[in-house]
C-alpha cells in the first residue's frame, strides 16, 4: 500500500505531426507501411487471459482500397471462447480491482508513451492499411486521440477519486469509487482506432475487467492495440479480445449473471436492440448494468446570410468528406441561404474537383476507400436512388467502382425538398445533401433542422451576426451534443470538446471527460464515528 497522495503528470494533447514531404515521420511511416504491406500474411488470434487462441475458422483481412490483397487472417471464435473470456476476466477481477490506483494509472501512462513513441508508425500504418485512412486522418485518430484518451483519463480518474464529502467534528466521511461488480462488455466500431481502444481501456482504468469485441473490419489494428497493452504491462485477463459474430457474443454475455456494463459505439438500431435484450434479462444480473452508447448521426451545417462563403465551403469539404464521411460526426446535410449559395457552390465544386482518390500509401490522396463491400453497396444504393428523383439532383460525384477497392466519389446532392430521404437518413459515406433556403427565413430553417432528424450528435452554425448565432445556439440546444460555431462539425479533441450526443445518437456520456469514467464505478460511502454515543436518549426526551 502506497504511503502518499500522488499527483499524476499534467495531461497535454499529443502534438499532431505534419507528415510534410521530406519530414522524418513521413519517411518512417511510409517505410513501415510498405514493410507491413509486403510481409507474409499475419495471424490475429483471440487474446483470452494470458493465452493467444487460434481456431480453424479464419477470416481474411484485406485493405478496403485493394480487396484482393491479403494482409492476414483472424481466428473467429464461438460461444465457448466468449465463456472463456468472461471466466478469464472474472478470475482477474479481484487482483486488478485491489491494485492501487496509481499502479493502474502507470500502465496507461506507459501505454500512451509507447504509442506516441515506438508504436506510432506501426499503429498509423495498420490503420491506414486496414481502415483505408490517409496519413493525417490516421495520425489524429489512431495515435493522437488515443494518447490523449490514456493521459487525460488518468487525470480524470484522479479528479474523481479526489471528490470527497464533508466531515463534521467527531466523524470522518469517505467516498470510495469501486469498480463494477461484474465485467464490462465493450463493442467497438471500425472507423476510429482510438475509440476501439478507449472503450475497453476506460472501464479497465477504473478497476474493471473487460471482454472486448472489435469490429471485424478493425481486427488488424486491434492486434496492435493488444500489443501495446501487453508492452505496457497490463495484467492477463483484464482486457480480453474475442473475435466472434455479434449475435454469438451477445447470446453469452447478455445472459450471464456477472454482466455489469456495456460500452458501445455503433449503429442506433443495434444499440436499441441490445438495450431491449438487457432490459428483458435484467432479472438475471447481479446488479443493474451500466449502459453507455454512442450511436449514429445526421449531422448538419447551417449557414446564416452573414456567413463567409469560402469558410462555409471549406467546412463542407472537410466536414463531409474526410475519411470518406465515415465519421459519426461527419456533415451530411447542409442548409445554405440563397444569397451566398452561388459562391458556396463554386468553391465547393472546385474543392471536389481537386480531390485525389486512391490508396493511403500515396499521400496526395485526400479520399480513400470506404470500409467494405456492404458499406459500398449501401452508399451506392443511395446515390442510385437520387438519380431517379424529381426533387433532387447530383451536382458533383455520383460515380463508384469496386473492381479493385471500394471507391465512391465524394457526392453532393442538391434538393428542393428539406425532408428528402438523404436529408433524414444516416448514410455513413461520402454523400452530402444541400438544401438552399430563403435568406430571410433563418429562424424557420433552424426549426426545420431541429425537427428533421432523430439524431443529435454534432452540428455547426456559420454566422457573422451575433444575434443570429445566439438564436441558433438556443433553438438547436437539443439538436447536437457537440455544437460548433464557425467550424466544421468534426474533429473533437479529448480534453477540449468531450464527445457524445443524445436523442438517437446515444447516452451522451461524453468520451474524453470524467463523465464517462463515472459510469464505470459504483460509489460506497463510509462514515466513521470516533466516539460513538452510549445512551439512546436524545435531549428532546427530557
Amino acid at each position: 500500500m502506497a504511503n502518499g497522495i500522488f499527483n499524476v503528470p499534467v495531461a497535454k494533447n499529443e502534438p499532431v505531426k505534419s507528415y510534410a514531404p521530406g519530414s522524418p515521420e513521413r519517411e518512417e511511416l511510409l517505410a513501415v507501411y510498405n514493410e507491413m504491406y509486403n510481409q507474409e500474411p499475419i495471424h490475429v488470434p483471440m487474446y483470452i487471459g494470458g493465452e493467444e487462441i487460434s481456431t480453424d475458422n479464419k477470416k481474411k483481412l484485406s485493405p478496403p482500397h485493394e480487396h484482393a490483397k491479403v494482409l492476414g487472417h483472424a481466428s473467429i471464435g464461438d460461444a465457448s471462447h466468449v465463456e472463456m473470456a468472461i471466466d478469464a476476466a472474472m478470475k482477474a477481477r479481484e487482483a486488478w480491482a485491489n491494485l492501487p490506483w496509481e499502479e493502474r494509472a502507470a500502465i496507461f501512462l506507459k501505454a500512451a508513451d509507447l504509442l506516441a513513441g515506438p508504436f506510432r508508425a506501426k499503429m498509423n500504418a495498420a490503420t491506414m492499411l486496414a481502415q483505408s485512412k490517409n496519413v493525417f486522418q490516421t495520425e489524429i485518430d489512431a495515435v493522437c486521440e488515443l494518447v490523449d484518451f490514456f493521459r487525460f483519463n488518468v487525470q480524470y480518474m484522479t479528479q474523481i477519486y479526489r471528490e470527497q464529502p464533508e466531515s463534521l467534528p467527531g466523524t470522518w466521511n469517505r467516498l470510495e469509487y469501486r469498480p463494477l461488480e461484474g465485467f464490462v462488455f465493450a463493442i467497438t466500431p471500425f472507423n476510429f482506432t482510438s475509440i476501439a481502444a478507449n472503450l475497453s481501456a476506460a472501464p479497465a482504468m477504473m478497476g474493471n475487467v473487460v471482454v472486448w469485441k472489435p469490429a471485424e473490419s478493425q481486427i488488424y489494428s486491434a492486434k496492435v492495440i493488444m500489443d501495446i497493452f501487453k508492452a505496457a504491462g497490463l495484467p492477463d485477463g483484464v482486457i480480453n479480445m474475442v473475435t466472434t459474430r455479434g449475435s454469438v457474443a451477445g447470446e453469452v454475455v447478455f445472459n450471464h449473471r456477472d454482466f455489469g456494463g456495456l460500452h458501445f459505439t455503433g449503429s442506433t438500431s443495434v444499440f436499441q436492440s441490445l438495450w431491449k435484450t438487457i432490459g428483458s434479462n435484467v432479472h438475471k444480473y447481479r446488479s443493474y448494468p451500466r449502459i453507455v452508447g454512442e450511436t449514429g448521426g445526421k449531422d448538419f451545417v447551417v449557414a446564416h446570410k452573414s456567413s463567409n462563403a469560402k469558410e462555409v465551403a471549406t467546412a463542407l469539404s472537410r466536414g463531409a468528406f474526410e475519411f470518406q464521411g465515415q465519421k459519426c460526426s461527419a456533415a451530411s446535410r447542409a442548409y445554405i441561404p440563397n444569397n451566398i449559395w452561388g459562391d458556396v457552390k463554386e468553391y465547393l465544386l472546385a474543392d471536389l474537383k481537386s480531390f485525389k482518390m486512391g490508396a493511403p500509401s500515396d499521400t496526395s490522396n485526400f479520399i480513400n476507400a470506404v470500409i467494405d463491400e456492404k458499406a459500398f453497396d449501401s452508399i451506392s444504393s443511395y446515390i442510385d436512388y437520387v438519380k431517379d428523383q424529381p426533387d433532387a439532383e447530383i451536382i458533383a460525384g455520383g460515380n463508384y467502382d469496386k473492381s479493385k477497392g471500394y471507391f465512391i466519389e465524394p457526392t453532393v446532392i442538391l434538393t428542393s425538398n428539406p425532408k428528402f430521404r438523404t436529408m433524414c437518413e444516416e448514410i455513413f459515406g461520402p454523400v452530402l445533401t444541400i438544401y438552399v433556403y430563403e435568406a430571410d427565413q433563418f429562424e424557420e430553417t433552424l426549426r426545420l433542422v431541429d425537427g428533421t432528424s432523430d439524431y443529435a450528435l454534432t452540428g455547426a452554425i456559420f454566422s457573422n451576426d451575433r444575434y443570429a448565432t445566439n438564436l441558433a445556439v438556443k433553438l438547436l440546444e437539443n439538436s447536437a451534443g457537440n455544437f460548433y460555431i464557425n467550424d466544421k462539425p468534426t474533429g473533437a479533441v479529448v480534453g477540449q470538446q468531450p464527445f457524445g450526443g443524445a436523442r438517437g445518437s446515444g447516452t451522451n456520456d461524453k468520451a474524453g471527460a470524467s463523465l464517462n469514467l463515472l459510469r464505470w464505478v459504483s460509489a460506497r460511502t463510509i462514515k466513521e464515528t470516533f466516539v460513538p454515543p452510549t445512551d439512546y436518549r436524545y435531549p428532546f426526551l427530557g
